[in-house]
Formats: structure tokens, C-alpha cells, sequence
């Protein structure tokens, strides 16, 4: 394949060593985007604000005043990224739509919007790329916010109207649909800690948020399997492996206990077991979680699903007392933001020592494993539900050479270390089908704007130009070898990253 000319690439090694490990044949390796973080367009062909153009443009809100507004301009250049894709043999992609983009002010149908999906899909189809596709990645049109947003079950109707939409358009070449991605970060960054859009900053508003996601998930779920039954569904979720300081101190245990049920069985427990726990009903009950709760709610919501997405990026050890890192009220760009747990005031962070990411993150790939083995035998196992870790990555400080090309042996350690955290679940008899790295392309990092780079590509955001970093060039290696590289020999392995051309492919 030719490279386009924004993107500058260099070739993969294929020199493997003894203790190489294999990964399974079937098992799906591929990269992960979100509609706003890379595809720019903000006002063009008929797109309207989304709840995250608003926040953005709100002064101290994003680091750097940052916006999505250009991003990496994917928007026009899907085809040289999906192209970018293939050349590093990348099996699937999973992407989000913009509903902004689709459905402006979460109106009537935008065919315009629709057409981008469209030829984006084709090329990933012509390309031998699985589409994995994910109906909401956190952009909620700004109008519908103006109406309640996820507070308001209203929202839940238009979401409905929106998906079908898609689905219309797409169904026939897209077999694989979630319906969210990430509902804590919608709900309780949200529209509870104010670290995220909408930036509200209220428990109860988390709540009710979170209880309408999951009910519009589950009502999509129903409607797109009266339509087609053969297609595959689900969600994707973001865990953490919550651990107490001290296992002994019953205090540290209620820590741990809660950020576990108020960001883990929050959400699985009504999908899989159409109730919520217990004892998250007990510590939020005054915040009225159970006014929003109508009759026949939960047995929507536990629509069965055929497959849940994993998102885990770290673990953490939670304490009753307050470390120097905690999970409280903290000033974020002059804008007052809280704990995003709705009722964990006596739970903190405390840092163990691990090695951490560029976003503070500590870098724990045996919680990867524990976490899989976990879901596995307490919720997907027992309802046959198809498991894919479908975001799992690392920022860290790049440095660029004045080509661009970036070493990021860091990086490579990371993948290597966590895709082995996979295999060792997958070993342990975790049926785990598949591994996204998040992201392909640095982009907008949310709040972060763009200070943060977790992509295995690098873009020059002042050029556009896309130059593969060492890692891209690894993991490329891995789909093509079907072989996974210890950890340890990132460092020394590094043939393969030398200018374009100077490694056979």
C-alpha cells in the first residue's frame, strides 16, 4: 500500500525471540476512536453543538482552553486513516458516531451526517477492517442537555430515535453495535464530580443520569434485536479493580466495597441480574436513585446483551483516610469539581509505588486479569456474553525526532504487559475474544485537550501529518506474527524503528 502523503511510516520487524508467546488465531486485535476526539467538522454539513463543544468552549474547563472543534480532522481524512489502519493490519476498528452529527440538537435525521458514517464504514469494509461500531461516546447534543439531558427520561426516547437511525443506514455492514461507552464517565464525571460535560456537580443528578443511560441501552438493545437477531450487542463499561489498603481494617474495606458497587456493579448488576445491588441502594438512598426507577425499568435494562467491552486502564487501592492523592473536591482549572462517587466521601486513592503513566495512572496489568477472571465467573460467564477488552492504553511524555517518529518504548512495554495480562486470563479459561488499544491517534483527551497523548500514532496537530510511533510498529508485528513479545525486551527490541525503508515489512 501506498503511504498517503500526511502520513509518514516506517516498517515493522519481524525478528521474534525464544520467549515469544503466541496469541490465539481468533483472537481480534484492533484500535479504538471517539467521534469527537478526532473528527473535527464541529459545524460542517449540518453537525450542532454537543454538550462537550459547549464545555469546551468554557473558559478553564479543558486544559489549554483545547476544543474538538479541528481535532485531528478526521472528518476528511478517514480515508488516509482508515488506509493507515490496514497498512498496519489491524483487524477491527471501533469507533464511535457523533449524534450532534446525525441527529443535530437530537432532531430529525441529518442524511448528511449519515453519509460520512457511510463512506467510513465502506472504506473499513473494502480494507478487510471489522467496523465495530458504538452509538454513544459521551456527546450528547447540547439541546438535549438544554431539555434535562440524561436526567430527564425524554432523553431516552431521542436516544432511541437516533440509534434506529443509524442502524438504518448501516446495519447491513456492521455487524457488532454498543450501544454506550463508559456510562460512569457520562453519569458521574458528568453530571456529578463537574470534571466532564455537562460539568454539573450533583450526586443525585449522577444517579438519575446513570439510570437513564442503562435504560436507554437496554431499549435499543430490544429494538435492534426485533430487527436483526444475528447481530452481536452489548455495551462497553470502564472498571477498576478496587482494593483495600489495609484487607484487615473493616473501614478500608467499606472503601473499596463502595467505589466498587458506585463504578462497577452500578451497571452490571442491573444488566446482568436486572437489580441493583443492595448495599448501593442502601448508601445513596437519600439521594433518590429510586424515584427514577419505574415499574419494568429493570427488565429492560437486562435485555440480554451478547457482549460486554472492557475498559480498564488502572486499579487502585482505596483507604478510609486521606492520602496526598485522594478522591476528593479538587480545583480543576479554577472550576470547583468533586469526587465522582456519589457516596464514597470516606473513600481515597492512595498510591502503592507501581510505575505510573503520564495521567498519574499507576500501571497494574495483574488487575487486568483479576478483573477479567471476575467478570467472567460472576456475570458474562454464567449468561454466555462474549467478553472483548475494548479500551486499554497509556499516555506518556512523547518525544518526538525531527522526523516525528517517536521511540515510545514505554508504550510498547504497556501493550506487551497488558495483552500478556489478557492471555493469562484467557489461559486461566476466560473465553476473552479480543484486545483494542485506545487510541490509534493522539487526540482530544477530554478535559486533558490535548497535553495528553495516548495514541500508537502521533499527529502533528499544527500539520495533520500521522507518523506511527515504535509501538504502532510493535503491535503490528503482533497481528502479523500472531506472537507477543515479553514486556521486559521492549527496551532492547528495537529493530524496526529505523526511517521508513529501512526494515523489510
Amino acid at each position: 500500500m501506498t503511504a498517503n502523503p500526511t502520513t509518514s511510516l516506517r516498517a515493522p520487524a519481524r525478528t521474534l525471540v525464544a520467549q515469544a508467546r503466541p496469541v490465539p488465531q481468533d483472537f481480534v486485535l484492533g484500535v479504538a476512536t471517539a467521534a469527537y476526539q478526532i473528527e473535527g467538522a464541529r459545524h460542517v454539513d449540518g453537525r450542532t453543538d454537543s454538550i462537550w463543544d459547549t464545555f469546551a468552549h468554557t473558559p478553564g474547563a479543558v486544559v489549554h482552553g483545547d476544543t474538538g472543534d479541528v481535532a485531528c480532522e478526521h472528518y476528511t481524512r478517514y480515508a488516509a486513516d482508515v488506509a493507515l489502519m490496514q497498512s498496519l493490519g489491524m483487524q477491527s476498528y471501533r469507533f464511535s458516531t457523533s449524534w450532534a452529527r446525525v441527529c443535530p440538537d437530537g432532531g430529525p435525521l441529518n442524511a448528511k451526517g449519515l453519509d460520512f458514517y457511510e463512506r467510513l464504514v465502506d472504506s473499513l469494509v473494502e480494507a478487510g477492517i471489522a467496523p465495530w461500531l458504538t452509538l454513544y461516546h459521551w456527546d450528547l447534543p447540547q439541546a438535549l442537555e438544554d431539555r434535562g439531558g440524561w436526567t430527564s427520561r425524554e432523553t431516552v426516547d431521542r436516544f432511541v430515535d437516533y440509534s434506529l437511525a443509524v442502524h438504518d443506514r448501516l446495519a447491513d455492514r456492521v455487524r457488532t453495535w454498543t450501544t454506550l461507552n463508559e456510562p460512569f464517565c457520562s453519569a458521574f464525571l458528568g453530571y456529578t464530580a463537574g470534571m466532564h460535560a455537562p460539568g454539573r456537580t450533583s450526586p443525585a443528578a449522577g444517579l438519575a443520569a446513570a439510570h437513564h443511560l442503562m435504560l436507554a441501552h437496554g431499549r435499543v438493545v430490544q429494538e435492534l434485536r426485533v430487527r436483526d437477531a444475528s447481530l452481536e450487542l452489548g455495551l462497553t463499561l470502564n472498571f477498576t479493580v478496587a482494593d483495600p489498603v489495609d484487607p484487615s481494617d473493616p473501614r478500608d474495606v467499606d472503601a473499596a466495597r463502595r467505589v466498587d458497587g458506585q463504578m462497577n456493579r452500578i451497571f452490571l448488576d442491573p444488566v446482568f441480574r436486572g437489580s441493583y445491588p443492595v448495599d448501593l441502594l442502601e448508601d445513596v438512598r437519600h439521594l433518590g436513585l429510586e424515584d427514577h426507577i419505574m415499574d419494568g425499568d429493570l427488565a429492560v435494562i437486562s435485555t440480554p446483551i451478547d457482549v460486554l467491552g472492557v475498559n480498564y486502564y488502572n486499579g487502585e487501592a482505596v483507604g478510609h483516610e486521606r492520602p496526598g492523592s485522594a478522591l476528593d473536591d479538587a480545583l480543576n482549572g479554577g472550576r470547583r469539581t468533586r469526587s465522582p462517587f456519589p457516596a464514597a466521601d470516606s473513600a481515597f486513592r492512595h498510591p502503592r509505588g507501581l510505575p505510573v503513566t503520564a495521567m498519574d495512572w499507576e500501571i497494574q496489568p495483574e488487575g487486568l486479569t483479576r478483573l477479567l477472571v471476575r467478570l467472567h465467573e460472576e456475570y458474562a460467564g454464567p449468561a454466555a456474553v462474549a467478553l472483548h477488552v475494548t479500551e486499554n492504553g497509556a499516555a506518556f511524555d512523547d518525544v518526538a525526532d525531527e522526523e516525528g517518529f517517536v521511540d515510545d518504548r514505554c508504550r510498547t512495554a504497556y501493550v506487551r504487559a497488558h495483552l500478556g495480562a489478557v492471555l493469562d486470563a484467557v489461559d486461566a479459561g476466560v473465553p476473552v475474544r479480543g484486545y483494542f488499544y485506545w487510541s490509534l491517534l493522539d487526540n482530544f483527551e477530554w478535559a486533558w485537550g490535548y497535553a495528553k497523548r495516548f495514541g500508537i500514532v502521533r499527529v502533528d496537530y499544527d500539520t495533520q501529518v500521522r507518523t506511527p510511533k515504535a509501538s504502532a510498529l510493535d503491535y503490528a508485528r503482533i497481528i502479523a506474527t500472531r506472537q507477543l513479545l515479553p514486556a521486559g525486551d521492549a527496551a532492547a527490541d528495537d529493530e524496526g524503528t529505523g526511517p521508513a525503508g529501512d526494515t523489510e515489512a
